[in-house]
């Protein structure tokens, strides 16, 4: 269904809608633009159970700028946040081929129109794909704008190149990892979500982004080919440790990993080792999804890649500030209800 509002002729000559989605087929902008898998229609449809809609300014019958935001109820609060398993997302802007200068003025000038479309939510948030630059428009309409980061592995180099760039001790957990389990595909996809859920169990923890919603996930990149899931196997054929990594036109994600509490210390490592020469040999980039721990980034850093900032955007409305600062100051820490990335 197509949801068409406020059109017309708007600043510098542009049309602007807004397409919600579910079964909408959404036009794609091309190889040139920062455009991921978490944009593809099929990936939000899944993730947001249809709950999502696209922002869209066209010049005429010429796309030029999209923006797909989730909407939500949390509490009563209207709230766009980044669905489940949706790393990344932020406007796709399509380049106009001009000077620097005249390039950044159309750039701002389409994420102002798309920032314009967006419904009034008492809380928005979006993390950007590190390509994504276009940020000044947000901060200009009220958004707070922050870092985060990421590591990365440019496609271009050989395995042996990425293997040098290793730290010694990442080597040689892979290595000994190697002598002792297999390397393999995880199928059918529902055999990875048993060991996922089976890992949760003992840990007596439970799915964040939601157990269906990631069977069905998870069920469509592999059916897609958009994504794989890699096993290390021990003796007599036991899954120990297991990974999800999705691609696109430009990169290969660390999506998902999983491991039972007894496997060797370097399944995972062995595994992320993988799939990184997957990304090579598809000159993909090897994106590793970020990092929101100390630890986690020291392990990461092991692997050799480049840092690479990704931008986030944020505005709250002044009600829905002042509840979450009360809430946080009365009950430390139980501001789940609040968290963008539940």
């Amino acid at each position: 269904m197509k949801i068409f509002a406020d059109e017309g002729d708007v600043s510098n000559g542009l049309q602007a809608s807004i397409v919600g989605s579910a079964a909408a087929p959404v036009r794609l902008l091309g190889e040139s633009v920062a455009q991921s898998i978490f944009h593809e229609p099929w990936w939000l449809d899944i993730a947001t159970g249809g709950h999502w809609s696209m922002a869209k300014v066209q010049h005429g019958k010429e796309l030029l700028g999209q923006l797909p935001y989730y909407f939500t109820r949390v509490g009563g609060w209207k709230i766009s946040r980044l669905p489940p398993l949706t790393r990344t997302l932020g406007p796709v802007i399509k380049p106009a081929g001009l000077d620097y200068a005249r390039e950044q003025h159309h750039r701002q000038a389409v994420t102002s129109e798309l920032i314009e479309q967006l419904p009034h939510f008492d809380s928005f948030y979006q993390l950007f794909d590190s390509r994504v630059e276009d940020a000044i428009a947000f901060s200009l309409h009220g958004f707070t704008v922050s870092a985060r980061y990421t590591f990365q592995i440019s496609p271009g180099g050989t395995a042996e190149e990425a293997w040098a760039q290793l730290h010694c001790k990442t080597r040689n957990v892979i290595r000994t990892a190697g002598k002792k389990l297999t390397v393999a595909p995880v199928d059918p996809p529902a055999k990875f979500m048993e060991f996922y859920e089976a890992n949760l169990f003992e840990r007596a923890r439970r799915n964040a982004y939601g157990s269906s919603v990631m069977r069905e996930l998870v069920s469509a990149f592999v059916e897609r080919k958009a994504g794989q899931l890699l096993g290390a196997y021990g003796p007599r054929g036991r899954l120990v440790a297991a990974i999800g990594i999705v691609w696109d036109q430009n990169a290969m994600y660390y999506l998902l990993t999983s491991r039972t509490a007894d496997a060797h210390s370097g399944a995972i490592s062995l595994l992320i080792w993988t799939a990184i020469q997957r990304a090579l040999e598809r000159q993909l980039t090897f994106d590793f999804d970020g990092f929101s721990s100390a630890g986690t980034y020291r392990f990461l850093e092991g692997f050799g890649g480049t840092l690479k900032q990704r931008l986030s955007v944020e505005r709250m409305s002044t009600m829905y500030s002042i509840v979450r600062t009360l809430k946080h100051r009365i009950v430390p820490g139980s501001g789940t209800v609040f968290s963008h990335t539940l």
